[in-house]
This record gives structure tokens, sequence and C-alpha cells, in this order.
């Protein structure tokens, strides 16, 4: 690292930490969603492999979580593998699958994060399956950070999910047709999604300046803050973090009032 390097990393650095000075804790959104984009770009750019960039992305993973760590922040749903991102090649696909599964064992082997799966277990390989299962249950003691883990995660796809489950539970309670249709609420869909027992997000951040949701957690969003930033998943540092904190602590939420 040259001069000029060093240098630049202290100025964001001193700069990091006069935006945490001034940060309001009570404004702190309980619940951040992130859509980690990117990591191809990254590694384009850098001249190295898809692979790279995948296992960058996730080594960002930790650091991040430590950020949330520092404040109130009590639920962070990380977009990991969308149902759209199957039809990647296989050269693509399967490290990208197996880098997923160290990032959940990851996880859940640290101790202080409370790990919960979002997202259609079927489509996924079996050790995938019982590697979530295995997290889920070797953290459902912590008192820490609940971290969903979107994999094999669609936006469409858990709404319907949720209408079936929704159907299912209502027929298994034999629930007559009719009544069944004068059941159907928003909350009662609500509390069949796979993020039913907890609060919607309040923010959402997505990196590498795409502007858009792509299908991500789009029930639970219709009133959430969004953060776009340029930068690359990888390459996402503290300070951008705390920017995004900033700026939602700056906005008023009136919810359509």
């Amino acid at each position: 690292m040259n001069l000029r390097d060093k240098l630049r990393g202290l100025l964001v650095r001193l700069y990091a930490r006069r935006v945490e000075g001034h940060l309001d804790h009570a404004q702190v959104p309980k619940h951040i969603g992130v859509i980690m984009d990117g990591n191809r770009r990254w590694a384009k750019a850098a001249g190295s492999s898809t692979v790279h960039g995948h296992r960058a992305g996730a080594e960002k993973i930790e650091e991040f979580l430590g950020w949330c760590s520092e404040t109130d922040v009590e639920v962070v749903t990380l977009w990991l593998l969308s149902t759209d991102n199957f039809d990647r090649a296989e050269e693509e696909l399967v490290p990208l699958l197996g880098i997923i599964e160290d990032v959940v064992r990851t996880l859940a082997a640290d101790g202080r994060w409370r790990v919960h799966h979002v997202g259609t277990p079927d489509l996924l390989p079996s050790p995938m399956q019982t590697a979530l299962k295995e997290a889920e249950e070797a953290t459902a003691h912590v008192d820490g950070i609940l971290v969903n883990v979107a994999i094999g995660y669609g936006g469409r796809q858990e709404i319907a999910d949720a209408v079936r489950s929704m159907i299912l539970d209502a027929h298994d309670k034999g629930v007559a047709m009719e009544d069944l249709a004068d059941s159907v609420t928003v909350d009662a869909i609500g509390r069949h999604l796979y993020t039913g027992d907890q609060p919607d997000p309040d923010l959402v951040i997505r990196t590498s300046g795409e502007q858009r949701l792509s299908g991500f957690m789009l029930w639970q969003t219709a009133h959430a803050e969004y953060y776009f930033c340029e930068v690359f998943w990888p390459a996402f540092r503290k300070v951008d973090f705390l920017r995004a904190l900033r700026d939602y602590a700056a906005r008023h939420r009136r919810y359509g009032g």
C-alpha cells in the first residue's frame, strides 16, 4: 500500500468516526434488508474470477453484521441467492452454492447471530437444506441479531407460498370455502410469510448502483425506505453503512399520511 492509499484510508476512517458521532441511535432502523449486488462486476474490475468475487462478497457479511451490532439494529435480511439465480451457468452456480453454504455454517458457528432461512427449501440441494436446518437449530437460543438468510428466495414466490400455506391451514381446520374467502386479509397473508412473526424492514440497502428491488421482500417493504449505494458489495465500507443510517434518520416517514 502506497502513501496515497494510506492517507485515503485514514481520511475515510476519520470521516466515518465523525458520521458515527453524529448518528442518532434513536433513529436507527430496527430491520435492515440488504441486496448485496456487484460481486461479479467487482471481480471483473479487479481482473479476477467470478468465484473470487462471490468469495469476497461472502467475507464482507460478518464485517457488515459487526457494524449492525454496534447500533440498535435487531433484524438483518441478507439476500444471498434469488430464485432467478438458478438460471446461471453451472460453472458459476455450483461454486456459489458452496460459498453460500459456508456462509451459513460460519454465521451459525460465530455465536452472535440467530440464523433463520427465508426462501423455498425444496429448490435447494440437500447439503444446503441440511446446513440451514442445523444453523437454525444451533442458534435458536442466541440473543443476538436475527439474521434472515434469503436463499432460493423470490418475492412473488413468497406471496404464493403464503397464500398456499393459509389455504392449507384453513383446510386442516375444516374451514368452509366461503369462510376462507372472508378470512383473506392483509394481516392473515402477512402471518404466513417467511418472516410472519418479524417486523417489516425499515430500510433496504442495495449496492452496485442498481435502483430496483428485483423482487426483494415485495410484501414487507411496502413502507420501507430505500438506500441505493454506488459501491459494489465486496467494497462496501463502514462509512457507506453509516451514510445509509444517516440518510434514513434524516427522512420523515409518513406511511401515506
